[in-house]
């Protein structure tokens, strides 16, 4: 959120700032499926949610935030017109010794093979944004 509105000078009227965690169970009842966690101001309009899913559920974003609740979310979100923000950490090759080099290129490597993260939450491809950083191990 930050990096974009040091990039276009504006703050959205809705954000959510979404927590996706994986429970121990393979089944999340849609009941206990979002949470909105209070952030201490009511009319912001920035929220967080948390969505849980079981091990065994591929997460649908935009279907998870169909979920909630206008009263909870400080007015209706219009999730046809929804932007969606995603970060993107790219590992590099270090120099600090904290682990074999041959483990640093096997690390670095499998980085690459996963899975594309605005298919694999059902994000529209037209309102992704993808924010990169790099870390070195």
């Amino acid at each position: 959120m930050r990096a974009n509105v040091e990039h276009n000078h504006v703050r959205h009227e809705h954000v959510v700032i979404l927590a996706l965690k994986t429970e121990p169970v393979p089944r999340v009842p849609a009941d206990r499926r979002v949470v909105v966690d209070d952030l201490g101001y009511a009319d912001d309009g920035i929220i967080h949610v948390t969505a849980r899913f079981g091990y065994m559920e591929t997460p649908d974003v935009p279907g998870t935030l169909a979920l909630l609740d206008p009263s909870a979310t400080e007015g209706p979100l219009r999730l046809d017109e929804t932007s969606y923000f995603l970060s993107k950490m790219e590992l590099r090759r270090g120099t600090a010794p904290t682990m074999a080099p041959w483990r640093k290129r096997l690390f670095i490597a499998t980085s690459y093979i996963t899975a594309d993260a605005a298919e694999y939450f059902g994000l529209p491809r037209d309102r992704t944004v993808i924010m990169g950083s790099h870390i070195e191990v």
